[in-house]
C-alpha cells in the first residue's frame, strides 16, 4: 500500500492499542521548527535559550519569568500559543480525545486555528491509514483544507484554495516563497484543474502532498460517495458506532427530526428549512450536497428518534469556498447517552 500525506506529522506518533495516537515529544517539537516559534537573526539570548531548552525537553515546564523575559512581544505570543496548544494536547490520553476534548468542553480555543487543522490531517492520516481509494483521501481532504466550489461544464468540483492561489500566483509571474514550494511539492507542474479520476487515481499517491486534484462532487458521482466513506470512518473512529452515510438528492420527510450542517452555513440553512423558514433563491442555490445518515445499530441512537434518519448538509460559502467543521459530525451526532 502506497503512503500519503507524509508531512502530516503521524511518523512522529505512536499509536495505541486502542487505536488512537499518542502525544510524543517529537510530535510538539516539530512545532517549534516552524516559522512563527523558530528564532531568527534578531531573537534575543532569552528567547534562543528557552527555545532550545523547549527543542531538547518539548515538554518541560516554563515558568512566567522564562515566558517574560522574551523581549519580543510577537515571539512571547507565539510561544504562548504552542504552550496552550501543547496544554491541551497533554490533558486527555491521547491526541484524539484532545480534540474531541476541545468542543465537549466548549469555551474559546486558545491556539491558532491552523493547529487545529493539523490536528484533523494527522488523525485523518490514522484513520485512512489502511485506505487504497484515492478519491477517499481526495475527499478526506475536505476536513482539513479550504476548498474553491467551480461549476464547470455542468461538474461542480473542489479545488483546494490554497493549491490554486499558488497556481496563480505562478501564471501572474508573483514571486512563490520557498515555503509554499516545499509545502506543495509537484503542484507548480501540475495541470490547473486535473479532476480526479479512474485514469490518474494511481498518481494520487505522489502528489499527495501538493493537494492539487479537483475532486468532482457532482450528485451521483464518485467524490461524494467517498465523501460518504470518510464521514462514516470518522465517527466511527472517535464514537465509536456503525453509521451508513448515502448522497440525498433532497430532503421530502414529513418526519424530519434531525439534521447536521458541516458547515457554518449549512448549519443555517438547514434550522430554517426545518422550521419552514423563507429562504432566498440565491441562498438555497448554494446547498452544495445532501446526505442520508442511518445508525446500523438503533441501540446507539437517542431513544426518542431511534430509527429516525439523520439529514446532511453542505453548502457554499457567499465567497464561493468550502469549510467544513468535521467536529460537527462528534458533538452533534444524536448518540445514546451510554455511547
Amino acid at each position: 500500500m502506497s503512503d500519503f500525506w507524509r508531512n502530516s506529522g503521524f511518523q512522529l506518533l505512536t499509536r495505541g492499542t486502542d487505536g488512537f495516537l499518542n502525544l510524543s515529544d517529537e510530535f510538539l517539537r516539530a512545532y517549534l521548527f516552524r516559522p512563527e516559534l523558530a528564532p531568527v537573526e534578531e531573537s534575543c539570548e532569552n528567547e534562543l535559550a528557552l527555545h532550545e531548552a523547549l527543542v531538547e525537553a518539548p515538554l518541560r515546564d516554563v515558568s512566567a519569568g522564562e515566558l517574560a523575559a522574551v523581549e519580543d512581544e510577537d515571539a512571547r505570543d507565539n510561544i504562548q500559543l504552542f504552550l496552550n496548544f501543547r496544554a491541551r494536547l497533554q490533558r486527555a490520553g491521547n491526541i484524539e480525545q484532545s480534540y474531541l476534548g476541545l468542543f465537549r468542553a466548549g469555551g474559546a480555543i486558545d491556539f491558532p486555528p491552523l493547529f487545529l487543522d493539523h490536528l484533523t490531517h494527522v488523525i485523518l492520516r490514522n484513520i485512512l491509514g489502511d485506505v487504497d481509494d484515492s478519491f477517499e483521501l481526495r475527499a478526506g481532504e475536505l476536513f482539513f483544507r479550504e476548498q474553491d466550489v467551480r461549476n464547470t461544464d455542468g461538474m461542480i468540483l473542489l479545488v483546494d484554495n490554497e493549491a490554486a492561489e499558488i497556481r496563480r500566483q505562478q501564471r501572474q509571474g508573483s514571486p512563490i516563497s520557498l515555503l509554499d514550494m516545499l509545502r506543495t511539492g509537484s503542484i507548480l507542474g501540475a495541470n490547473d484543474q486535473e479532476v480526479l479520476a479512474d485514469g490518474n487515481a494511481e498518481k494520487y499517491f505522489e502528489r499527495s502532498e501538493a493537494f492539487d486534484f479537483a475532486l468532482d462532487l457532482t450528485y451521483g458521482r464518485r467524490g461524494g460517495k467517498a465523501l460518504c466513506r470518510v464521514m462514516e470512518r470518522w465517527i466511527a473512529h472517535f464514537l465509536g458506532v456503525s453509521v451508513k452515510i448515502e448522497p440525498q438528492a433532497q430532503i421530502d420527510d414529513e418526519r424530519w427530526s434531525w439534521h447536521i450542517g458541516l458547515d457554518v452555513e449549512a448549519s443555517a440553512l438547514l434550522n430554517d428549512l426545518y422550521q419552514q423558514n423563507d429562504v432566498d433563491d440565491e441562498r438555497l442555490g448554494r446547498l452544495l450536497s445532501l446526505f442520508r445518515l442511518t445508525f446500523e445499530n438503533e441501540g446507539d441512537m437517542r431513544p426518542d428518534i431511534a430509527g429516525r434518519p439523520v439529514y446532511l448538509g453542505l453548502c457554499i460559502g457567499a465567497n464561493g469556498r468550502l469549510r467544513i467543521k468535521p467536529q460537527n459530525l462528534l458533538v452533534n451526532l444524536p448518540v445514546a447517552a451510554t455511547t
